[in-house]
């Protein structure tokens, strides 16, 4: 069976069992067609992916807490990532940042091929494995940080160097316009890593975070390439974000979806 196939059937059987809720493997089975080793080694793989829980026998969806995260994301942010990925070209080597302006890149992703993705994030790998065009997903591993729901520290760092990318896509809290980027996280070696070991950084932000400045410096302005944002961008802060030689790119937002 080729890796589609498996796929495909993986994403029914998450479908089947949010909607049936708790389910044995012996109901998947018969309902696939399939032996009950294969369907354990789905709901494996779907568990180990963050998509579900298996539970003695079967499995059982993901509580709705754990899932919260995933639907709140702005018209703004979904602008800026659609921005974000029309900057992709076929076959591109890319690092997705974690955050939930980052993570509304993935469902554009589904008509683009021959991606390789890496991440350190556990939701934007899940949301990967979901789509239809499933990338090359790599993860980074590492320390588990629960403040940035990422993972951090010297083995990410380690493993990160040992690719070359052509794109890093990356958020912030807030954007000084004399510094760079800046965040609430200390810990701060890994985003600078990223941008190491890609050939074009691009920061993703809605403009009420330009100018909101914190103490911790992540990206300096010499770091960066590109800053997409929305069209709220205040023309005198463009020009200060422009000196430093990035590239800005502002995208229009509608307000009346912008209010829901």
């Amino acid at each position: 069976m080729t890796k589609r196939n498996t796929a495909q059937r993986r994403h029914a059987i998450l479908a089947f069992v949010n909607a049936a809720g708790e389910t044995s493997v012996e109901t998947l089975a018969q309902r696939f067609d399939f032996s009950e080793v294969t369907i354990r080694k789905d709901l494996a793989t779907l568990e180990k992916s963050g998509l579900l829980l298996r539970r003695h026998g079967g499995a059982v969806p993901l509580p709705v807490e754990l899932l919260d995260g995933a639907v709140n994301i702005s018209p703004a942010k979904r602008a800026i990532a659609r921005a974000a990925v029309e900057r992709l070209r076929e076959h591109n080597r890319i690092i997705v940042d974690s955050g939930t302006t980052t993570s509304a890149m993935i469902p554009e992703l589904d008509g683009k091929t021959g991606l390789v993705v890496m991440t350190n994030s556990l939701a934007v790998a899940n949301a990967l494995h979901a789509l239809e065009r499933e990338p090359m997903l790599l993860m980074t591993g590492g320390t588990w940080d629960p403040h940035s729901e990422s993972f951090q520290g010297q083995v990410a760092e380690q493993v990160l160097r040992h690719y070359d990318f052509d794109q890093l896509f990356i958020g912030a809290d807030g954007i000084d316009l004399a510094r760079g980027t800046t965040t609430f996280n200390e810990l701060l070696g890994l985003s600078r890593v990223m941008a190491e070991v890609a050939r074009e950084v691009v920061v993703m932000v809605e403009a009420d975070k330009i100018g909101r400045r914190i103490p911790n410096l992540e990206l300096p302005w010499g770091c960066i390439d590109t800053l997409i944002t929305d069209h709220r961008l205040d023309p005198a802060d463009r020009r200060a974000i422009e000196a430093h030689d990035v590239e800005v790119v502002t995208v229009m937002v509608d307000d009346a979806e912008s209010r829901r």
